[in-house]
């Protein structure tokens, strides 16, 4: 008897493929028999309160909203007032060798970084002192310093 010309895998791959292609002929076929899916029926529209709906929002309802009204990005700063930029606190901690310290701010009680170089005049532990806020490199900075008599 003579050996077949195919090896056992080599039928096992040819029934795979063949099944493979059978299938994908079945879901081309069902779909075909399922009918067309339109864009309507792929639309989704939001209420009023967010939920996603299959219904168009009803027009009379609609809120009319001018253009102008419509702010993009940040909303402008308004101008501050120099004096509410002056704040009061008390020198909580003051190195003098380093040359750094922190002013409690008596209005929000944050602690406040302060360097030598902020300050007016010489400030030492429990002074009460105005000064005024910038945003340093690490955080809230107080420059401006003054010792209040």
């Amino acid at each position: 008897m003579a050996r077949s010309p195919q090896s056992f895998n080599k039928k096992e791959r040819e029934k795979t493929r063949d099944k493979k292609r059978k299938e994908k002929e079945q879901r081309k076929e069902d779909r075909k028999a399922g009918g067309k899916s339109s864009l309507d029926d792929m639309i989704a529209y939001v209420d009023a309160y967010g939920n996603i709906t299959n219904t168009p929002p009803d027009p009379s309802t609609a809120e009319k909203v001018k253009a102008e009204d419509i702010e993009l990005g940040v909303p402008k700063r308004e101008a501050l007032d120099p004096r509410d930029l002056v704040r009061t606190g008390i020198v909580s901690f003051m190195n003098e060798s380093k040359g750094f310290g922190f002013i409690r701010d008596l209005e929000s009680g944050q602690s406040v970084f302060v360097h030598v170089n902020g300050t007016l005049e010489e400030i030492r532990e429990n002074n009460r002192v105005t000064f005024t806020l910038e945003n340093g490199p690490k955080g809230p900075m107080a420059v401006n310093v003054k010792v209040v008599r």
